[in-house]
């Protein structure tokens, strides 16, 4: 028997990606699972619980508020098993890698609690679950797939393509490798395989992504393959777009920024989060560099890669961050203008060395540092959004933007979910989503830029 299966994936890209294994192998069952299941042939997958026999969450554990996020969900998916309206819920992810018998013992609700090792079975484990089984089970987590098929969740002209998987950083602060485990590369073939495959799927612009992408190929080859991976997918001929993210700096090479540089199909975009400038800092977060250091790269790959748009993350209220280290950061990023950064302030995770560092610092004065970081940016990126005025880009269609009565893109600087739109007017016939056009900004708002088409 078929079930209705509603997925859905909380959290980060990558975990976006192993949801859609997840359903993929839930919609297509294998030979050696048709025997041991009978004669199912697949189940019927939907991003909505409602209506479903059965909900699989995938959860993110990375910080307070995801995990927050993920316990809110698991809650309102008790309701709808409390009301009658779903059979069973399953609960994985990294969530239920990271709390695995508190899940279990305080959520009685879930029916099933498994860690990301058991993805590959979640066919059956979907249906033991439906079958009335309490099921608990935590494979080791390098037996998370690599490889697989996917039923892309994105729409159809986007995706996102994970080259590596865990992380072998250690930052003091993260729990990521005690979730996800040490760092896994896969092999190149398999990666272009795959972008082949997602370009005949009709996707146009491609996001690169690992924990780190800059540390790809070091575990399987002996060195970082990063730059030859990246001119191998620009010979993916449908694809146009191919946006890299999650780069380290201390990893960054001449050779990336050459490629970058000399490729079209890679845009003039990265992610460079650096989470902070104070050495001392830094230092706490086992992390390499310094404001002078630092300063010095993104001079480099400004004068290597003209007009490229970067992208930081910073931390603040980090243990031990002082006035003095926090004051430092701020004048950095004056200074360094980034064109986006995103700032969190820190979250004390238990099983991490930086909670048990001495000299936590209190909610309000994190907060009160992520919002004087956030305003001083949002004015930067207010005054470069008015430079854009009279300049006409290429932009990435997206849709149609019913209460602003206009249609909505990305131009090459800005990333999915996470950075400014364009909003834009047309004469005559709409554009289909996915489709690129070119925009004149005539204005701003909020940072997004305003503007009409001049050529289709």
């Amino acid at each position: 028997m078929a079930y209705r299966v509603g997925c859905i994936s909380l959290g980060c890209e990558k975990n976006r990606v192993d949801a859609e294994m997840m359903m993929a192998s839930l919609e297509r069952v294998n030979p050696e699972q048709m025997m041991a299941l009978g004669r199912q042939a697949g189940h019927i997958v939907t991003g909505d619980p409602e209506g479903a026999d059965v909900a699989v969450l995938n959860t993110c554990g990375f910080i307070e508020s995801a995990k927050q996020e993920s316990i809110e969900e698991i809650l309102e998916l008790a309701k709808l098993k409390e009301e009658g309206r779903i059979k069973a819920i399953v609960v994985t992810g990294c969530l239920a890698e990271r709390y695995q018998q508190e899940i279990a013992k305080e959520l009685p609700e879930v029916n099933a609690v498994v860690g990301i090792g058991a993805n590959k079975e979640i066919a059956r484990i979907v249906r033991e679950a439906l079958e009335g089984k309490r099921i608990e089970t935590f494979p080791p987590k390098c037996e998370l797939p690599l490889e697989g098929e996917r039923v892309q969740s994105t729409p159809s002209y986007f995706s996102y393509l994970k080259i590596a998987e865990g992380c072998d950083n250690h930052c003091t602060y993260c729990a990521i490798p005690l979730i996800r485990g040490g760092y896994r590369s896969r092999k190149m073939e398999d990666i272009l395989a795959e972008a082949e495959k997602l370009a005949q799927w009709g996707v146009k612009e491609l996001m690169v992504i690992a924990q780190d992408t800059t540390r790809y190929g070091e575990d399987l080859y002996g060195e970082g393959k990063l730059p030859q991976l990246l001119t191998e997918l620009c010979k993916v001929e449908r694809l146009r777009w191919i946006r890299v993210l999650y780069c380290y700096p201390e990893r960054i090479t001449d050779e990336l920024l050459e490629v970058m540089a000399k490729e079209d199909k890679i845009l003039k975009y990265m992610d460079l989060p650096l989470q902070h400038c104070s050495r001392q800092v830094l230092r706490a977060m086992n992390r390499q560099g310094d404001r002078e250091s630092l300063s010095a790269l993104i001079r480099k790959i400004r004068e290597k890669v003209p007009g490229i748009v970067l992208r930081t993350t910073f931390m603040v209220g980090f243990p031990g961050e002082t006035e003095e280290a926090f004051e430092e950061l701020a004048e950095f990023a004056k200074e360094m203008r980034f064109e986006r950064m995103g700032c969190f302030a820190y979250s004390q995770e238990e099983g991490t060395p930086a909670a048990r560092l001495p000299d936590q610092i209190s909610r309000e004065i994190k907060e009160h540092r992520q919002e004087l970081m956030m305003e001083q940016q949002m004015a930067l990126m207010d005054e470069m959004s008015r430079e854009m005025v009279g300049k006409t880009i290429t932009v990435l269609n997206e849709g149609w933007d019913r209460y602003a009565e206009c249609c909505f893109g990305r131009s090459a600087a800005d990333a999915p979910e996470i950075d400014t739109k364009v909003f834009f007017t047309v004469e005559g016939k709409k554009p289909y989503p996915g489709m690129f056009v070119q925009v004149e900004i005539t204005d701003t708002m909020d940072c997004d830029l305003i503007g009409q088409v001049v050529t289709t």
